[in-house]
């Protein structure tokens, strides 16, 4: 199409469009509260903490454990973890109150309520 073709009139109403649906909107949110609200109304806020806290175990629990874990899963706010190393399943078990709480509070609500050593 030419550009002589194209009716300023044409134009104006489109653009005239477009500024009004862009200042218009009064339900303009940011991205991280449209998101909140999609995880709440879906009801996947839980899952999505959980799965957060399963992807962060290393950064939290350092080299060494994440290494020797073999499997580690959440279910009924119970974190589940399959460790290789006696040694190591015994020092967690003593320090499972802290972990819980670390848990929790990186997450941001209260996600996990137990540890069961596997």
């Amino acid at each position: 199409m030419k550009a002589s073709a194209i009716r300023p009139a044409t134009v104006n109403s489109q653009l005239s469009t477009l500024n009004s649906i862009a200042v218009g909107r009064t339900n303009d949110k940011p991205l991280k509260e449209a998101i909140e609200q999609m995880l709440h109304v879906y009801k996947l806020r839980r899952k999505f903490d959980e799965t957060g806290l399963i992807v962060a175990w290393p950064e939290m629990m350092g080299s060494a454990v994440a290494n020797r874990t073999k499997d580690i899963f959440i279910r009924d706010r119970k974190l589940f973890i399959r460790l290789e190393s006696a040694v190591i399943k015994n020092d967690l078990m003593m320090m499972r109150s802290n972990i819980i709480e670390k848990m929790n509070e990186m997450a941001g609500s209260n996600v996990i309520d137990e540890i069961v050593f596997l």
